[in-house]
């Protein structure tokens, strides 16, 4: 088996297959698997293996021959969850950003124009004229200041927002006017009219939202979650809601997808929740990404967009 054929992953795997496959000049032998069963009788000791993590996780045990795993998204916590660790893994940098940062754009300006409170005023047929709230000089910490909180930073500094960023290193990132380090969380989050995590899931991030430094936040702020859940503690998040310490927040993620129907999230006040749809992996966007990695490793040069198993991304 050749070095550079590809076995593909996951419920778009045809679809990923075909944008692959349409690309004569690198001309990829290519596998298609729509789950790990398929995936496990299909394997003919393929290097490589393009697709989603939760599927690649499933068979990447038993695929000794594997040297190279592509994600097909952001997120590669279920490769972080099994011991395997003797292959290259190459995540997805530059194609969510845009995604992203429309939709923190989008629900800071439903926050600030009250745009729910609105809607409930018009269904009881109330006239209130309340002033709307603007982003203009508004204060927003990212937490994650990689490529897609570049992207949210950079869209809100064109509102007019003056922006800070929380990340491991502290290290000075464009157009952030300052990065703060973990260890300078309280500061980091004094004084922020919004809070928008795109954090990995890490055991460094876990729990960093909690009871005690949710508390250093104005008691008008709304957060936003775009990153993963692991990073707030629920239940201090629903307290700080429901006691008005906090003003409203946004989750996209969340521990369990679906969340169960019985879960205390659904009630809780000022809280926005959305089905972990802030960004989609469309194919078209991660092909090329695919594609540009398989021909250096390929030609034996280094891969882009490498994960670090120590680090977890």
């Amino acid at each position: 088996m050749s070095d550079s054929s590809v076995l593909i992953l996951g419920e778009l795997a045809a679809e990923y297959g075909s944008l692959v496959a349409a690309d004569a000049q690198l001309s990829i032998p290519v596998t298609i698997c729509g789950d790990a069963a398929q995936a496990t009788a299909a394997y003919t000791d393929q290097s490589i293996l393009f697709g989603d993590p939760q599927t690649i996780s499933q068979v990447l045990p038993d695929l000794p021959a594997v040297k190279w795993v592509q994600s097909t998204w952001a997120g590669i916590t279920p490769l972080l969850e099994i011991e395997r660790r003797d292959y290259l893994l190459t995540g997805i940098k530059g194609a969510f950003g845009p995604q992203m940062s429309e939709y923190v754009l989008g629900y800071m300006l439903a926050h600030a124009l009250r745009i729910a409170e609105r809607l409930s005023e018009q269904g009881k047929h109330q006239w209130r004229e309340t002033e709307s709230g603007t982003l203009l000089g508004k204060r927003i910490g990212v937490m994650g200041t990689g490529s897609i909180g570049e992207a949210i930073a950079g869209r809100a500094a064109q509102n007019g927002m003056v922006v800070t960023g929380l990340s491991r290193s502290g290290e000075p990132n464009s157009p952030f006017e300052r990065v703060y380090t973990a260890a300078e969380l309280g500061g980091f989050l004094s004084g922020l009219d919004y809070l928008v995590s795109v954090l990995p899931d890490t055991a460094a991030t876990d729990k960093l939202l909690n009871e005690t430094t949710l508390a250093h936040l104005p008691s008008h702020a709304c957060f936003i979650n775009v990153g993963r859940a692991n990073v707030v503690d629920d239940d201090a998040l629903i307290a700080a809601l429901k006691s008005n310490a906090l003003g409203g927040a946004v989750l996209d993620v969340f521990d369990e997808e679906p969340v169960p129907g019985d879960s205390p999230l659904w009630g809780t006040p000022n809280l926005l929740m959305t089905p972990h749809i802030a960004a989609v992996s469309h194919p078209e966007l991660i092909v090329p990404i695919f594609l540009e990695n398989h021909e250096r490793f390929v030609s034996g040069r280094p891969l882009k967009n490498l994960i670090s198993f120590e680090h977890g991304y």
